[in-house]
């Protein structure tokens, strides 16, 4: 049985972006050398509860920056990990060809960083590398966020068929290049268009001078383990899990999130009428969408976990809450920009896109 609550009124297309300047946080990026001296690249701004950002196949954290920095005001310090062979991290070695190594990784930043306890967050090839390390730290993830994620029995089926017909992995390859071209809004939002290709450009000019870096992370995809076992390993600990989706992915179809929702009793969002990058095209959706999942699964998963550790104050501080996610003196706290706000203009008010959101049973 399904349970669907109305979606959240989307935006008037003509509705001008927000007059004058606006202030927004500002994210500083950090390139830091873990004590095995593997080269991660991050970007960090906020205060409060960490929120674990990984980026999909050959993008990076940064390229996520104008969501991000308005999740910033709702209470998480977000911290966005560019992956092995991506941004600015350092490629894994020849050995590096298995999935669980790319989570490995993720996980020795997140420790390293001082961070123990944390919403993780995942974008198609991140949302594996999410929900693998979910299920291997049930006890410090407050909730995984799978969007978009390759993860689910049909996403588990179309690797195989890769495997048998590799020709196949080319056509999804296509279809998601395809994406990537329309996700600049040219003709409808000049302004955000400006400001997604100041953003895409620096990614794309890396790739064309070392292509062979996303070999590995290609080849992680096709050797991975079915993903069944990480998410049932999520519905075993009671992870709260939530999938967010386009319901026009073509590359990742939809059924993928609703596959990994049945298998952990999660919460399902289906973004209307969006692709696989929608949350570039549209930086106001993602932050809307959480806003309102933290009056419910999403808050519940937060509080639930801050409660386990020992905080039981009604009305927790920033300092309180980060007294029970962080080491003391983590090494994180160093890393957030000197000057935390700037002055931006030509932000939407409204989100772009409507959702609606259930939960999926068998």
């Amino acid at each position: 049985m399904s349970q669907v609550v109305e979606p959240i009124e989307g935006p008037v297309l003509d509705e001008p972006p927000a007059a004058g300047a606006v202030e927004a946080p500002r994210l500083a990026r950090h390139q830091i050398v873990l004590s095995d001296g593997h080269q991660i690249g991050i970007t960090v701004a906020g205060r409060g509860v960490p929120l674990v950002v990984v980026h999909g196949f050959s993008a990076e954290g940064f390229l996520y920056a104008q969501s991000l920095s308005r999740l910033v005001s709702m209470g998480f310090r977000v911290i966005a990990i560019d992956t092995a062979g991506h941004g600015a991290t350092q490629g894994l070695p020849l050995s590096g060809q298995d999935i669980n190594d790319y989570a490995d990784l993720l996980g020795r930043a997140i420790d390293e960083l001082g961070i123990e306890r944390f919403v993780l967050a995942g974008h198609s090839m991140g949302g594996q590398l999410a929900a693998r390390l979910g299920a291997k730290w049930p006890d410090r993830v407050m909730s995984v966020i799978l969007i978009d994620a390759i993860v689910g029995d049909t996403w588990d089926r179309m690797v195989y068929l890769f495997r048998v017909s590799p020709p196949l992995l080319a056509a999804i390859g296509a279809v998601l290049a395809v994406d990537s071209v329309t996700v600049v809004p040219t003709f409808t939002d000049p302004r955000q268009a400006a400001k997604l290709l100041r953003l895409v450009v620096p990614t794309v000019a890396g790739h064309a001078v070392q292509p062979w870096r996303l070999l590995g992370p290609m080849l992680s995809i096709l050797r991975t383990r079915s993903s069944r076992y990480a998410l049932n390993d999520l519905a075993d600990h009671d992870v709260p899990v939530i999938a967010i989706h386009g319901s026009w992915d073509l590359a990742v179809p939809h059924r993928t999130a609703r596959d990994a929702v049945r298998r952990t009793d999660g919460t399902l969002v289906t973004v209307d009428r969006a692709g696989h990058s929608w949350l570039l095209r549209d930086p106001e959706t993602l932050p809307a969408i959480m806003a309102q999942l933290l009056a419910g699964p999403l808050g519940e998963g937060i509080r639930r976990s801050l409660r386990s550790a020992g905080l039981r104050r009604r009305e927790p501080t920033i300092e309180d809450v980060e007294r029970y996610c962080y080491e003391r003196e983590a090494r994180v706290f160093f890393l957030s920009p000197a000057d935390a706000r700037r002055k931006v203009v030509g932000r939407h008010r409204r989100p772009k896109y409507r959702w609606r959101t259930e939960t999926v049973a068998d």
